[in-house]
């Protein structure tokens, strides 16, 4: 937001030295803030809504707080030239920074870590997004230097006409559509957040069958575990995600695991890093493994339940044709659910895997 009032002081300034930059800035943008209701309550993800909800509300009330600053000052002191600074012009331009800045060193910290600071790149900032990008950022490590050197650098051989494409980061498509207006579709870094709850975690194991489940009164030892993972405590994060390069978030794996065996010993044989890595096979056995499985393909269940829409409904309401925003909205949950489905076929797979390992061993 900092960045952005000195874009809107820049914007307002006569004669500004941005100003061939700035005049090229669109003049709208597609993030979810400026939505319609409709459209944000067509995202179905309660963690984005909860987003943006709150953006449009520091909005609101940042807006108070300029006008209040302003309102005593003489004209000649005016930061914006006088011009009128409301909640719409700021959403602009924090949606023109959250677009298009990078975030690059700033000074150095005197244990010898630079600061992030995010600038504005003009030329740079026309790139466009890619996960196996052509080209990169280089920046002289001297921040101090008022002509410190900013360049982008082919990775490899880019034909003429081609794209300059630069990756903005391994983000979730909630990242992507907040800051930037769009959607990857299959992006291998999306996932979704669910809330580590006892009552939850029961209902799911019931479903999927799995008896005797102590998710609501773990056990004193298992309570321990579950405080090291941070999932238990005076102040726990709660918040797991499911999906992403991880598939399960580590430490709702390693609770699973600890609640869905009544064999103390065996568990504290292991350190929490296995108990956490999905590539470790099953270290309590096939049974505790294919039991934690399950329970996360129940979650996956439940959460899918969540959307009030199928992405058959989706598809149907794409192919009607639909506003911009509307149809970033339905992309963005068709892609959740999307996210979902592709973690329990993957679970899927491995519990036919761990059982007909069973069966043969039998």
């Amino acid at each position: 937001m900092k960045l952005g009032l000195k874009l809107l002081q820049e914007r307002a300034k006569v004669g500004s030295f941005w100003w061939p930059y700035i005049s090229n800035l669109p003049e709208t943008y597609t993030v979810p803030i400026f939505f319609s209701g409709e459209d944000i309550k067509n995202l179905q993800y309660a963690p984005v809504l909860c987003q943006v909800n709150k953006r449009c509300r520091f909005l609101l009330e940042f807006e108070q707080e300029v006008k209040n600053v302003l309102k005593n000052l003489k004209p000649s002191e005016h930061p914006f030239g006088g011009q009128d600074v409301d909640a719409s012009s700021l959403g602009w331009a924090m949606s023109a920074v959250s677009s298009r800045a990078f975030r690059l060193y700033g000074k150095k910290l005197p244990n010898g870590i630079h600061s992030d600071i995010p600038m504005m790149l003009p030329l740079i900032d026309m790139c466009n997004h890619s996960f196996n990008p052509n080209a990169r950022i280089l920046q002289e490590q001297d921040a101090g230097n008022p002509k410190m050197l900013i360049k982008v650098v082919a990775e490899r051989e880019i034909k003429q006409s081609d794209p300059l494409l630069l990756n903005y980061g391994c983000l979730s498509n909630d990242f992507f559509l907040l800051d930037y207006g769009f959607v990857i579709p299959s992006n291998p870094y999306d996932h979704i957040e669910l809330k580590y709850d006892g009552a939850l975690m029961d209902a799911a194991s019931m479903a999927a069958g799995v008896s005797s489940p102590n998710f609501s009164s773990p056990a004193p030892w298992q309570q321990e575990i579950l405080f090291q993972l941070n999932l238990d405590g005076e102040v726990p994060n709660l918040k797991v995600t499911i999906g992403g390069p991880e598939l399960v978030e580590g430490r709702l794996l390693a609770a699973l695991r600890v609640l869905l065996s009544n064999d103390r010993e065996m568990v504290q044989r292991y350190d929490l890093s296995v108990l956490k890595s999905l590539s470790a096979e099953g270290p309590l056995g096939v049974a505790n493994e294919v039991a934690a499985f399950r329970t996360i393909i129940a979650l996956c269940v439940i959460a899918l339940g969540h959307f009030p829409t199928k992405i058959m409904d989706d598809e149907s309401l794409l192919k009607q044709g639909v506003s911009v925003s509307t149809e970033l909205a339905i992309q963005f949950r068709m892609q959740k659910k999307s996210v979902i489905i592709d973690v329990m076929r993957d679970l899927t797979k491995r519990v036919k895997v761990l059982l007909s390992k069973e069966t043969t061993t039998a």
